[in-house]
């Protein structure tokens, strides 16, 4: 019996194994698995459907719901939670029944969906991630430049998945299903594609835009702005709210850096997968390759139910949020502070006076100036910035304000 496999490109667009020439048409799918396989299976792919719809879409409550979580980083991850509910509600399941029975029985129209939104979604992901990442360096290593505003940064949101569509829409306009003895398949057929030559390109073409370049993006601006927050101190700055807010830097960069972790680890083993089997086909020869698959495809599709989690354990605030989102469990409990954290507004000033060195913390900052001044005169201000400045006329009272 000869068995051969195509794999379809990238996420969505699973281990699709076709029966060879020589397989007698009478034949049932040979592909199909014991019950109790099929069960372990389904617990373990429900337990990711539920987590990460369910904590995505609370995280998505928790920013929109408060005003005071909306920030540009959480306007971020309310983007980032929807690509992962959407993953979590329209893919996993579907993805699932086909990786287990090897049949498609959901038609073109979703089999063209199928293999198109999976990318859009982790590519809506990827650079939600890599915007934050951005933004972290923007705010901690240059701080007195221009942040983005609520407008540019639902904008950028917009451009995010503009290009996602475009680079998934290959996908949807070459799929299609095919009926083959004893079952039906869902696979992308590259026109003139011969010896697989375009689809291995748009391959690896995907896996470098989704994968490689905004994880090195992001592992070079996290490491500057950790050597910032971490190694670097300034001089006779010691005051308790300048190490608070030292601190509250640390805590949401460490929290992102662990969701840029985690994702990396969950997807390699998918791309490499992918990437072993374009070069080496005789993999996809060995029977007991659909279960190393369902095992490769769940850590991935496990990444869309990590990050809830990791709010929840690293940051005060979401994890007050959910415990107002599930206060009606019995062993949750909300108190008092817990009501109040998410409803009082932020600090608009700080009061106290440090000196600018190498510093990368932003507050509002009222700089007292002198002018008619021979030699440039230290100023005192109200924030944690002070300038060493010279002008020609009068005194006047400039106000800075930069935020986080």
């Amino acid at each position: 019996m000869s068995v051969t496999v195509e794999p379809a490109v990238l996420p969505g667009s699973e281990l699709v194994p076709v029966l060879g020439p020589e397989v007698n048409s009478t034949l049932e799918n040979v592909y199909a698995q014991p019950t109790w396989q099929v069960a372990v299976w389904t617990v373990a792919y429900a337990l990711i459907v539920v987590t990460a719809v369910i904590g995505n879409l609370t995280v998505i409550w928790i920013i929109l719901a408060h005003r005071r979580m909306r920030t540009v980083t959480n306007y971020f991850l309310v983007n980032l939670a929807f690509a992962d509910a959407s993953m979590g509600a329209f893919n996993t399941v579907f993805n699932f029944l086909y990786a287990t029975h090897n049949d498609w029985y959901f038609g073109l129209e979703y089999c063209r969906f199928h293999n198109f939104f999976p990318i859009t979604a982790i590519f809506a992901s990827i650079y939600s991630m890599t915007a934050i990442a951005v933004d972290r360096y923007i705010a901690i290593i240059h701080p007195l430049k221009p942040r983005l505003s609520s407008g540019a940064t639902k904008i950028m949101i917009g451009v995010i998945w503009l290009l996602a569509l475009a680079l998934a829409f290959p996908q949807c306009f070459y799929a299609h299903v095919e009926h083959r003895d004893t079952r039906t398949i869902c696979i992308v057929n590259w026109p003139g594609d011969i010896g697989g030559q375009h689809q291995l390109t748009y391959q690896l073409a995907v896996i470098v835009l989704i994968y490689l370049m905004p994880l090195t993006v992001m592992g070079i601006t996290y490491t500057k702005v950790g050597i910032t927050l971490w190694a670097s101190e300034i001089p006779g700055d010691s005051s308790e709210q300048y190490h608070e807010q030292l601190s509250a830097k640390r805590k949401v960069v460490k929290m992102m850096i662990v969701v840029v972790v985690t994702f990396g680890i969950c997807w390699l083993p998918y791309h490499f997968y992918f990437i072993l089997g374009s070069f080496n086909n005789d993999i996809y020869y060995e029977t007991y390759m659909q279960q190393v698959y369902l095992a490769i495809f769940w850590l991935a599709m496990s990444s869309t139910m990590y990050n809830p989690i990791i709010y929840c354990c690293l940051n005060k605030r979401f994890r007050i949020g959910f415990k107002r989102a599930f206060r009606w469990c019995p062993f949750v409990r909300l108190s008092k502070y817990d009501e109040l954290e998410l409803k009082v507004a932020r600090s608009q000033r700080l009061n106290r006076a440090s000196t600018y060195t190498a510093s990368r913390l932003e507050t509002a900052s009222s700089v007292l100036e002198q002018g008619r001044a021979d030699s440039p005169v230290q100023c005192c201000i109200v924030g944690s910035v002070v300038f060493q400045i010279r002008y020609p006329h009068g005194w006047r009272v400039r106000n800075q304000e930069t935020r986080i």
